[in-house]
């Protein structure tokens, strides 16, 4: 069986170096809000590009952070609406309806499977603060248009750069912040174990070049707290752990190169599946991807994925039940566009994410082409 995702292949990758990483801080006896944590901090703030890293406990707390430190510093206000893709996954939306503030579902681009930008304008209202855009799959949702909206609206834009870590933003204009995590106010970072760089557990991080959002984000991760027992915040605990940060300093050494082979490997994928009952990714569309996610659309993707698990090929769904249809949204939490969100359906409705990562061999690339075009 070909794995979606081979985790303990992808750690034995570096396996020696994540060890002694790990020895490290065990020997050294501190294990939260260290040195390890300050180190990675400043290694991934170079990295995307920005002035400020803040470490916490996982994607979603990242993105609650951002949010909630926009509304104590008095950007954000109760009932304020955040446009957000209706294709996404829930944490985004559960980030904004946690902090009192009201999703509005722009539909994606079947192409991009990214927020559709010419629809995003069309979703504005006076209550409107935010835009938050979601890096879905490891392909950039960010476009030069959304930048314009964004800054002559007076909106914030908050990225969700959970799936998208070391993807590049190519615009018409010339930027010196290239790097998805560093194209708006704030990003979140998730850094679960299966994403592109990914933690032995939950973690993740915000990036701003924020100073007082920054600062505001650190205090309330840390039981809204700057100076020890002090409070100036109801905050929480969303500290991350000395152990994961080193093991990510490890891994972020090594991102570049790995975000290469998934590179090849789409490649491959994209060069060899002809059948025409699925339908791949356009290169032209995704060519920035990091490809966390290799999604391909088929009307039976159902039998699909039966197919490729008789023929020894994992597969996953990205995702079955689309935000708008999940119980927890069914007493009107959420703002749909009057002509409902076909596209959305779609999408949920017939993707399926193919084995794409760092540790296949060619071999098992081909075996999977073989297997879909045998379909």
């Amino acid at each position: 069986m070909i794995k979606y995702l081979d985790l303990k292949a992808v750690t034995a990758m570096h396996g020696k170096e994540i060890a002694e990483a790990v020895q490290r801080v065990v020997e050294g006896g501190w294990y939260l809000l260290g040195e390890e944590v300050r180190r990675f901090e400043e290694q991934y703030a170079a990295y995307i590009g920005t002035r400020h890293c803040i470490a916490c406990s996982n994607g979603l707390d990242a993105l609650y952070l951002t949010l909630r430190a926009w509304k104590e510093l008095g950007v954000l206000a109760d009932g304020d609406e955040v446009i957000v893709p209706a294709n996404t996954y829930i944490a985004s939306i559960l980030a904004i309806t946690d902090n009192g503030l009201r999703p509005v579902l722009v539909e994606p681009r079947i192409g991009t499977m990214q927020i559709d930008d010419s629809l995003i304008e069309a979703a504005i209202t006076p209550r409107t603060r935010a835009i938050m855009l979601v890096h879905l799959y490891g392909n950039c949702a960010y476009t030069d248009r959304i930048g314009d909206i964004a800054s002559r609206r007076g909106l914030k834009i908050i990225e969700d750069n959970a799936q998208a870590h070391g993807c590049r933003f190519s615009g018409a204009e010339p930027t010196a912040k290239r790097l998805t995590g560093a194209l708006g106010d704030a990003a979140a970072h998730s850094f679960y174990p299966g994403k592109n760089l990914g933690a032995l557990g939950d973690a993740g991080a915000v990036t701003t070049d924020d100073d007082a959002l920054a600062a505001a984000i650190r205090s309330i991760a840390n039981y809204g707290s700057s100076r020890k027992y002090v409070f100036q915040y109801c905050g929480r605990n969303c500290r991350m752990d000395e152990l994961h940060a080193a093991v990510l300093s490890v891994k972020l050494l090594y991102l570049d190169a790995d975000n290469a082979r998934r590179r090849e490997v789409a490649a491959m994928l994209i060069d060899g599946i002809t059948t025409p009952r699925v339908t791949t990714p356009l290169p032209e569309l995704w060519h920035n991807a990091v490809w966390h996610i290799f999604p391909v659309l088929c009307a039976d993707r159902d039998a699909l994925q039966q197919h490729l698990a008789a023929c020894g090929v994992h597969t996953l769904i990205h995702y079955p039940i689309p935000p708008h249809r999940q119980e927890c949204y069914s007493k009107g939490q959420l703002i749909l566009p009057h002509g409902g969100l076909p596209i959305t359906e779609q999408i949920h409705r017939e993707e399926l994410s193919l084995p794409c990562n760092q540790v296949m061999t060619d071999a098992e690339v081909q075996q999977v082409i073989d297997a879909v075009n045998r379909f």
